[in-house]
């Protein structure tokens, strides 16, 4: 059995040729605060413009290695390599062409931290275009770089589309300034100074990507909307979550977006079953959430019938 301190990490960078994943690390390498005393294993799955200087690696005291065909990139190989250089830890620049999701490493490897790489540019032809590709990039990536955003004036639905995918990681745009910043209250599809602020399909969506960030924005608020019912059957008796569908990806990848709603009648509602909810938007600790969070306090809860557009698609603001 392996003990889990003597785990080597593990640091992957992915996206696709050309989107900066090389710079990224030759940057990150370079730095004090990255420094390590031990080898560094980097593993480059796919040849792109710009390459690793001799003298940097050397400096760093970093060995590199190619592996350019997917059906290479497997656990056996990978332990051979970790025998042949017994590295302290390891960096992967992965092939963007890759499924991420078929990515397996050896059980004495343990992944620390995964980055995407995006060249902002040409967001909406990878998001039309490759969708299930840069879903699987992005679905447990801890930070999502966006990268040559200058002149471009659409960043916030570029964050909506990705924050749909995965809701927990960091989100960066730069220019060649450096990061720019991305704010989202004008681009809200709902009045936040409305009593009670009343959400569409997308507004919802929108509304449940932005309170998971900005709860204080919605804190003592009162919101409505139509909601798909679900009773998790650990929360307490009287909570339940509301919350609608959403299509992240594509018509097999749908995620259920929800907040825990305390309601004194929970008993008389039926999974699954719609329902016209008015609530106070509060926050507070839950289990579930492994702390703090957005706790909706139910005002009225009404059986409806379903909305026209039952599925939340973040890509088309009319619904």
């Amino acid at each position: 059995m392996i003990r889990r301190e003597k785990l080597k990490p593990v640091y992957i960078i992915n996206g696709f040729l050309d989107s900066g994943k090389t710079d990224f690390f030759r940057y990150t390498i370079a730095q004090p605060y990255f420094r390590t005393s031990g080898k560094t294993l980097l593993i480059v799955c796919e040849e792109g413009e710009n390459d690793y200087e001799e003298k940097l690696l050397k400096s760093t005291n970093t060995i590199i290695e190619k592996i350019e065909d997917e059906e290479e990139f497997n656990p056996d190989n990978l332990v051979k390599l970790d025998a042949k250089y017994n590295p302290e830890r390891i960096l992967i620049e992965y092939n963007g062409m890759w499924n991420f999701k078929n990515l397996k490493l050896p059980v004495m490897w343990k992944l620390e931290q995964q980055i995407t790489v995006i060249d902002a540019s040409n967001f909406e032809l990878y998001f039309n275009n490759m969708k299930s590709l840069l879903a699987e990039q992005l679905r447990g990536s801890d930070l999502i770089l966006f990268n040559r955003c200058d002149g471009l004036k659409d960043l916030a639905s570029f964050k909506r589309n990705v924050k749909a995918i995965n809701q927990k990681a960091d989100i960066i745009f730069e220019d060649m300034n450096g990061e720019v910043d991305v704010t989202l209250d004008e681009d809200l599809p709902f009045d936040l100074n409305a009593d009670p602020i009343e959400l569409n399909n997308f507004g919802y969506g929108m509304f449940y990507l932005d309170a998971l960030e900005h709860v204080d924005r919605y804190e003592g608020k009162n919101i409505k909307f139509k909601a798909m019912v679900l009773v998790p059957p650990e929360f307490p008796k009287n909570r339940f979550v509301p919350g609608r569908m959403a299509m992240t990806c594509c018509a097999e990848d749908m995620q259920f977006l929800g907040f825990a709603c305390d309601y004194d009648k929970v008993d008389t509602l039926t999974e699954k079953e719609w329902v016209l909810v008015t609530a106070k938007v509060t926050r507070k600790f839950v289990p579930e959430y492994n702390g703090e969070g957005p706790v909706l306090e139910a005002i009225a809860i009404e059986k409806t019938d379903a909305p026209e557009y039952p599925v939340i698609d973040f890509s088309n603001p009319q619904q």
